[in-house]
């Protein structure tokens, strides 16, 4: 901000500047301009001008976000709709963005068996509430959660005497 109170350059200027370093919805660009002290219609004025330009699009921005939580992340739905609502996009592009996310049971079986392994000299109970515990901070369901986790330790500690017993108890 200058001296006068005015924040330097165009509403505009600022946004091309925050979608330079990554894909913005409308509400966050919105939300950072009014924090930089624009005046709401200069920010109105910017933000439509953008989505004429097709530089701002909420439902390819929700496209991103979902392929990369879903994709390389591995979170489960209730993450992914998490961020996406935090970040301002609307439940009906979020809806639709969150049918291009595969099925969370895959996923939360790909991660448990990405990290299953790193569990083996734990015994099982305790890889269990790890593995559970790391499944559901990434907004797995419980029993998607529990089912993920019996399957990916049941194949990193099938050879450990007992383990089978204890993980069906679990």
């Amino acid at each position: 901000m200058r001296q006068d109170g005015k924040p330097r350059g165009t509403a505009k200027d600022r946004a091309l500047r925050l979608l330079g370093v990554r894909w913005r919805s409308r509400a966050e660009l919105d939300q950072r301009l009014r924090q930089a002290g624009f005046q709401p219609e200069e920010i109105a004025q910017a933000l439509e001008d953008l989505e004429r330009a097709g530089l701002i699009d909420d439902a390819r921005f929700a496209q991103a976000v979902v392929a990369d939580r879903a994709g390389r992340r591995l979170s489960g739905d209730r993450h992914i709709r998490s961020v996406l609502r935090q970040k301002g996009v609307t439940d009906e592009v979020a809806v639709t963005a969150m049918g291009s996310a595969g099925d969370e049971s895959d996923r939360a079986v790909a991660l448990a068996r990405k990290r299953a392994g790193r569990l083996r000299g734990l015994d099982p109970p305790t890889a269990f509430r790890r593995l559970y515990g790391l499944l559901l901070r990434r907004g797995f369901g419980p029993g998607i959660a529990r089912e993920a986790c019996r399957v990916a330790l049941a194949e990193a500690i099938a050879d450990m005497p007992g383990a089978q017993e204890e993980l069906t108890d679990g």
